[in-house]
């Protein structure tokens, strides 16, 4: 079946998990990723903990959740016989991507000025901390510290808790990187013209936070500035939690109370006709408090899964929150590839997350998992560049490449 990026060439410089899957996502539906790795590995073992994913009998996760359908190239760019190699491999490319400090890549002439200088067609892409402009540009690309940047840690927890760090800015970059690669590429398709790509952790974390960011850049006021407490939710029905008998939490999402508060007050053993709740106003107005208190009284009786059961019975819309043991049984994540299983000659029967994205002509696909370090360098050079058996034995040699 054919893949959606069949014959885009990616040359992968990325470090962190959060930039190396972007091009995993890429690999997924069929560019051929071309992994760029230090031959020492020791760019894996600070990145992943580790220097060799597949030694028989161990499981490296991270590395092999972002480095999946991807060959690695395992050569030596401090010496200028690595640096050729890298900069054959370029001129072959579509794209490069990177989250590497641009003062690292200007020493490699590996800068996006001086590769589009030789290359006007290249599509580069740079993962990095604070976007390309701005005071902050150079900062490290850490993603504790975009969100910190974002107002959205302080407003998660409870008030008087510590801020919570909600770690899944990196993966709205993630996305967004790569969705940069396949626009940009669109673009130069049409007309020729490459360009440098820019997602940046502080711009993936105020788009997670997006919803209440714009509404206060639209409304301002202390609403979106302190955190708020489930007791003082707007709805009782909507977005509030309450703890059932199991210590797990029961999620409604009801905010038309007209509609839903006949069946919730039935289901809860309150009375429908209760004249403080007659109305959507006295329900998430003068008397919400009180509705909240008898709500969390009656799910404290019951187990959450008596919940689920419920709520999937008659269809209202709640549920109960899940852990993480949920979608690794859930129907849906299976059905629609969002989990795979897969044999390991090693390990066994592995479970990994799959894909997100689901297309009836040209889905992703698993084709390889993470790559051994230089695993695939001789093949790179020779069936990609066309370097000779000898040339390729003596860069080996040499220890220009490692494989």
């Amino acid at each position: 079946m054919a893949k959606a990026l069949e014959g885009f060439v990616l040359v992968d410089l990325t470090t962190e998990l959060w930039a190396s899957l972007a091009a995993a996502m890429l690999g997924d539906f069929g560019a051929e990723v071309i992994r760029v790795e230090d031959p020492s590995g020791a760019m894996r073992e600070s990145a992943y903990g580790g220097d060799d994913p597949h030694e028989p009998g161990t499981l490296n996760w991270r590395f092999d959740l972002a480095n999946r359908n991807k060959k690695s190239l395992a050569v030596d760019l401090d010496g200028e016989a690595g640096r050729k190699i890298v900069g054959d491999l370029i001129a072959r490319a579509d794209a490069v991507i990177t989250d590497r400090p641009r003062a690292w890549l200007a020493d490699r002439a590996l800068d996006y000025e001086t590769i589009a200088a030789a290359h006007p067609r290249i599509i580069y892409a740079r993962g990095s901390g604070f976007g390309p402009r701005g005071p902050d540009a150079d900062l490290p690309a850490i993603d504790h510290l975009a969100a910190a940047h974002t107002g959205m840690m302080g407003i998660l927890p409870q008030p008087d808790q510590p801020p919570v760090y909600p770690a899944h800015g990196q993966m709205y970059t993630t996305v967004m990187l790569a969705f940069g690669i396949v626009t940009a590429w669109y673009h130069r398709e049409r007309t020729g013209e490459g360009q440098a790509v820019d997602a940046s952790l502080l711009a993936g974390n105020m788009y997670g936070a997006s919803l209440d960011l714009q509404a206060y850049l639209a409304i301002g006021g202390e609403r979106f500035l302190r955190p708020i407490s489930r007791l003082d939710a707007g709805n009782p029905m909507s977005g509030t939690l309450y703890r059932a008998s199991d210590g797990r939490w029961v999620t409604l999402t009801m905010p038309d109370t007209d509609r839903w508060w006949p069946q919730l007050a039935e289901v809860t053993g309150l009375d429908a006709n209760d004249p403080r709740f007659d109305s959507h106003d006295k329900r998430c107005g003068e008397n919400r408090l009180e509705l909240i208190a008898l709500l969390e009284e009656a799910f404290a009786k019951k187990s959450a899964d008596h919940w689920r059961d419920v709520f999937t019975e008659r269809q209202m819309s709640a549920d109960i929150i899940e852990e993480y043991s949920y979608p690794e049984h859930d129907a849906d994540a299976r059905a629609n590839r969002y989990l795979l299983d897969l044999d390991d000659a090693s390990l066994g029967r592995l479970t990994m997350l799959g894909f997100p994205i689901f297309m009836t002509e040209t889905p992703a696909g698993l084709d390889r998992t993470a790559p051994r370090l230089g695993q695939h360098s001789a093949e790179v050079l020779h069936e990609l560049l066309g370097y000779s058996p000898e040339r390729i034995r003596e860069l080996t040699a040499a220890g220009v490449i490692a494989g």
